[in-house]
């Protein structure tokens, strides 16, 4: 989409969330994250983040890192950019094999662009058999760089990775990552996920029974996705269209569409994510669920989360 159509776009989504806020009598704190591919590919970038910025979206940028040259890192901050999340998938040689030869090199170049810069940084792994084993060394990298937070995400088994299903972690294997991760005392470096089955780890289950979604995973709940098309879906790795903003109004999709209501609604849910007393501050990842689902011919984007490992015993 040309940067105009972006635009107005903006003005869609803010007068939304400015009408909630005035109809509901509620506080919001709307945020955009412009990721890809890669957004730096986009020349108009500084542009998009400006617009955004100036109709009171806080603007976070998903990138490779290779191309954060120092001066767009100072144009980033200049813009008020809220932090930047850099992909770091291991050590230097698990990096490279997973996203080519000299990446890493790159990546680290930009983060340190971005850190001399101001900006607040996070590095980020998507976990897989791949790198799962490293996950404690990026600990380390992140703490030697100084950057903010080091996050991290289960692999996704569609689009470039559907031929990664192999490589997923079985239950056993993200229980005994999770359990380490959660132990982690790294000083003023944050250890950060929004993998719901993570932050399951601080919840008591007694707390969190009901129907009403009130945490967990944001399909449905508090997010959606615009691609470069138009095309909206509930969640970026979750690749079912549910209208398409060029067209369609916002307001009415967000209201009306049927897969957001069977998102929200809890008796559609299967296995054991349908039974969970945990269901409203969890419901696992649903983009998981369907890519599993669908790597097994089913097309069910309510299937139950096939790497859960959290108790539902009480």
């Amino acid at each position: 989409m040309p940067f105009p159509e972006i635009k107005k776009i903006l003005n869609e989504i803010a007068n939304l969330i400015y009408d909630w806020q005035d109809t509901y009598t509620v506080s919001l704190s709307p945020s955009l994250s412009i990721t890809g591919g890669e957004p730096l590919l986009r020349p108009d970038l500084p542009l998009i983040i400006d617009a955004s910025v100036q109709k009171g979206f806080e603007v976070y940028i998903l990138s490779n890192g290779t191309l954060i040259s120092g001066e767009m890192a100072k144009t980033f901050a200049a813009l008020g950019t809220k932090g930047v999340q850099v992909s770091i998938e291991g050590p230097e040689k698990i990096h490279d094999s997973i996203r080519g030869t000299g990446s890493f090199r790159s990546a680290i170049n930009g983060v340190r662009n971005l850190l001399e810069a101001g900006i607040i940084v996070t590095l980020n792994a998507t976990l897989s058999r791949l790198n799962a084993g490293f996950f404690m060394d990026m600990v380390g990298l992140a703490s030697s760089l100084g950057v903010h937070m080091l996050g991290f995400s289960r692999l996704v088994p569609s689009g470039r990775g559907a031929g990664l299903i192999d490589k997923m972690l079985d239950i056993g294997e993200v229980k005994n990552l999770y359990e380490k991760i959660h132990s982690i005392s790294a000083g003023p470096l944050k250890i950060v996920s929004g993998d719901p089955l993570f932050g399951q780890m601080d919840c008591p289950g007694d707390t969190v029974t009901g129907a009403v979604m009130t945490g967990g995973c944001a399909a449905g709940l508090s997010g959606f996705t615009i691609l470069a098309d138009g095309t909206i879906t509930p969640c970026r790795r979750l690749p079912v269209p549910i209208g398409n903003i060029r067209r369609d109004s916002l307001r009415e999709i967000w209201a009306t569409s049927p897969v957001l209501e069977q998102l929200r609604d809890r008796t559609g849910y299967k296995g054991k994510c349908g039974t969970c007393p945990r269901w409203a501050s969890c419901r696992g990842c649903r983009a998981i669920a369907y890519a599993y689902a669908r790597g097994k011919n089913n097309m069910d984007y309510l299937s139950e989360d096939p790497q859960c490992f959290i108790d539902r015993s009480f």
